[in-house]
């Protein structure tokens, strides 16, 4: 069985690498604990899995103990693990929001729309076939349920901009926040002297720069003590990250809308040239020291999909205004 990485932080929470894509430090599944119970926010994909079950033996959690798997959405790097995960958690509850909840119950759909961006190759080595959850073992929260945690609980809030079917995690109690994509993407390796980097996530389908500085000020209004972000780790400088997580949303959006009129063929490699400069320019005010090369080796993924997200973004938009006009 594979050896995980596994971080605990002084809150209590272990960040258990899911190792996406063959990747360290790219998708985080979190491990919660109170009085016997046992949650996991995030899983990755079914290759993840193997992973986060040895970091449950190697914590001493037991199977039987995890009574939550808790997707913040069901993106594949955030859900594709689930239903294998579920099948090897005989008490645990899936807890998804509304939005995602058939996708889960029958991913044949959710695999489609993947399959159509990442093509057969990818899908077979990064995410495996999709294995459905049982419907009486799904649990649907909306905006404000809690669910009941060892001697607390915990909440849930609705947290659009990234994906309209993502919520996060909040233990008030120890004053957390485990935010998925819904706080940005803040890897580790683009840590200087200056503290934490970060940047919105704007992959398809469902961007939405005004929802998502919304849920950002949402989460803020809670004044955390720190953020768990699956693209990865903790977070504990809330509030310069939320001012440069607000700037990044509208520098992306800002972006789309200069080459809102450019043809379709050429709009993505536009955009894409254009966040790559923004990207440099960010990482170097910021103090990192990444080549060009390694700059593009780090930010590979998360630059063909956000710049996927603003193609995508700027094609609903047109469809609005044409429905307006009408």
């Amino acid at each position: 069985m594979p050896e995980p990485t596994i971080i605990d932080y002084p809150t209590g929470v272990a960040a258990i690498d899911a190792e996406f894509a063959e990747t360290p430090g790219v998708v985080a599944s979190y491990l919660l604990q109170a009085d016997g119970d046992a949650a996991l926010v995030d899983v990755g994909s079914n290759f993840s899995v193997p992973l986060i079950l040895r970091a449950l033996e190697l914590r001493g959690v037991a199977r039987e103990q995890v009574r939550y798997v808790c997707a913040t959405h069901v993106h594949l790097d955030h859900a594709g693990g689930a239903g294998e995960l579920m099948r090897q958690l005989p008490q645990a509850t899936l807890v998804v929001h509304p939005r995602g909840a058939r996708h889960m119950i029958d991913p044949s759909a959710l695999y489609a729309g993947a399959l159509a961006i990442y093509g057969e190759a990818v899908m077979a080595r990064h995410y495996g076939e999709l294995v459905p959850v049982p419907e009486e073992r799904v649990q649907v929260v909306n905006d404000g349920d809690r669910l009941p945690f060892g001697r607390r609980s915990l909440l849930f809030l609705d947290t659009p901009g990234h994906a309209n079917h993502h919520y996060s995690v909040v233990d008030e109690d120890n004053a957390l926040v485990f935010a998925g994509d819904t706080f940005g993407v803040s890897y580790r390796s683009l840590d200087t002297e200056s503290g934490a980097f970060i940047f919105p996530s704007t992959s398809p389908v469902h961007f939405d720069p005004g929802a998502a500085h919304r849920s950002v000020e949402r989460l803020c209004a809670l004044q955390p003590r720190a953020v768990h972000v699956a693209h990865f780790g903790q977070l504990t400088e809330i509030d310069r990250l939320a001012d440069d997580l607000h700037a990044g949303i509208d520098a992306h959006a800002g972006i789309a809308m200069r080459y809102a009129e450019e043809d379709e063929a050429d709009q993505g490699e536009a955009i894409a040239a254009a966040l790559l400069d923004w990207f440099s320019d960010r990482l170097q005010a910021h103090g990192a020291t990444l080549s060009a090369e390694q700059l593009r080796q780090t930010l590979s993924m998360d630059l063909q999909m956000n710049t996927q997200g603003l193609v995508v973004w700027l094609q609903r938009r047109r469809k609005a205004a044409r429905v307006d006009s009408r």
